[in-house]
């Protein structure tokens, strides 16, 4: 799953892009996962819904529990 996940980072945000600081990179990063990867991206091994969705599906069957 990490290999997959820093593969679409680099091809998906990264590829081509050049950063004037470290500050900068970091700043689109955290951009990239939090705006995009983890709120929009569907991922194949979650029934083609984003992470976010997984993650408040598996939040709300916690408290169920």
């Amino acid at each position: 799953m990490a290999e997959s996940f820093f593969g679409k980072l680099k091809t998906e945000w990264m590829h081509h892009r050049h950063f004037a600081t470290k500050k900068e990179a970091r700043r689109e990063i955290i951009r990239f996962v939090e705006g995009f990867y983890n709120t929009r991206r569907l991922h194949s091994a979650m029934g083609y819904r984003p992470p976010i969705e997984v993650l408040d599906e598996w939040f709300t069957h916690q408290q169920v529990a």
